[in-house]
């Protein structure tokens, strides 16, 4: 890797936390602010929605400082126990954030049922409405702004803070609606207002929670950054195909990857040395992937009895619903030895589909030794793109 796209990936790195802290530090202004507003307004009002809906806004603030805290050790330098950096911190921010907002809709679940066994008759000003009315507006614009903001750089943990962003913004809206109704005609509905919103922040809680906990145990590849690592693979006239990729992410942008190519049988050493490291470098430059191994199966290039029983044991193996795509074949007619991979599908017995494999493809050939390597589908899209496998290689 060249001093230049390592000094790319650094400055990079910097931008995107000092965006994170930036649009952190607005949401700890704005949400401090609001919060103080609505406890003065809710307490002077009798108002529990309001109290509710001001103690949301102090658990925003303090997202916001976790988001910030989170990005700052996200980004602290790779060390001799953590090699591949810090990144995934990151999720961990993501989690707390998603742990304050479920704690917020549990606190307002609780309260608003407290509120409807022992109600309390509110009284509100006018100073109380126009302050729920700016907050309206002021979470929606917030909500926007940070959630914009998080996909730019690709941080969950604000994305996570802007769509709680939205959700405060309905609260309030709806501690309006119900602080109106109650004006005009007498009726209290805060405590069943707040019931509603509880469960429509909870809900986000436990989304923001189970996205974030599968990026941690370890989720299938992104299929559209999956694509164009292939893309950039494939774009190699020598290049016969790109299998078997693996992604590892630790953190939002920060990408390590395992790929095996599909060369012809006549290259040298060298000239797959040449490639695979020109390959490095072009996926780092155009997807930010850093791949750590780029593995080779060979194919036969000039002998048309390999290319017969190649398409005959093809047929044979995609004949079965549980074999998704065959790749790295390789006949050694003097040696009578064939291997192969072939990706099986998530609802098959492994071991069973090896056995019926092997017995099928030894019926077919029984002179030959046989190596069948079984993969699984690391990126989801392989079924799609098994017939096209099948017209490019049944040749």
């Amino acid at each position: 890797m060249s001093n230049d796209n390592s000094q790319d990936i650094i400055t990079v790195t910097a931008e995107r936390q000092k965006t994170i802290v930036k649009t952190s530090v607005l949401g700890i202004i704005a949400n401090v602010l609001l919060a103080g507003f609505k406890a003065i307004m809710g307490l002077m009002s009798n108002s529990i929605a309001m109290v509710l809906d001001a103690i949301n806004n102090a658990t925003d603030a303090l997202s916001s400082v976790v988001t910030i805290v989170g990005a700052k050790l996200s980004a602290k330098k790779p060390d001799k126990e953590h090699p591949y950096g810090h990144g995934r911190i990151e999720y961990i921010s993501t989690l707390v954030v998603a742990a304050i907002i479920l704690y917020a809709g549990l606190r307002s679940l609780v309260e608003s049922i407290k509120k409807i066994i022992d109600p309390e008759t509110p009284d509100y000003s006018m100073a109380a409405l126009i302050v729920i009315g700016v907050a309206v507006v002021v979470k929606l614009i917030l909500g926007t702004f940070v959630k914009k903001k998080g996909k730019e750089v690709k941080s969950d943990a604000l994305v996570a803070s802007g769509k709680d962003a939205f959700f405060d913004a309905i609260l309030s809206a709806s501690v309006l609606a119900s602080a109106i109704i109650y004006i005009i005609w007498g009726i209290s509905l805060e405590a069943y207002v707040g019931i509603i919103i509880a469960v429509v922040i909870l809900k986000a809680g436990w989304e923001i929670l189970t996205e974030t906990v599968d990026k941690i145990v370890g989720e299938k590849n992104d299929p559209e950054l999956s694509s164009k690592v292939r893309e950039v693979i494939n774009r190699e006239d020598d290049v016969r195909g790109a299998y078997d990729l693996i992604l590892y992410n630790f953190g939002p942008d920060k990408h390590y990857g395992t790929v095996h190519i599909e060369l012809p049988d006549v290259m040298t050493v060298d000239e797959v040395d040449v490639l695979t490291r020109k390959l490095q470098l072009n996926i780092l430059k155009e997807t930010g992937v850093i791949m750590t191994g780029i593995g080779v199966y060979s194919y036969n290039t000039t002998n048309e009895e390999a290319a017969i029983i190649r398409n005959t044991i093809l047929k044979t193996v995609m004949s079965h619903d549980f074999a998704l795509q065959l790749h790295g074949f390789y006949v050694d007619l003097d040696e009578k030895t064939i291997r192969f991979d072939v990706v099986l599908s998530f609802e098959a017995d492994r071991e069973e589909a090896l056995a019926i494999l092997y017995k099928e493809v030894n019926e077919l050939y029984p002179e030959y030794t046989f190596s069948i390597v079984p993969d699984i589908d690391m990126s989801g899209m392989i079924r799609q793109a098994s017939n096209q496998f099948m017209a490019e290689h049944l040749q």
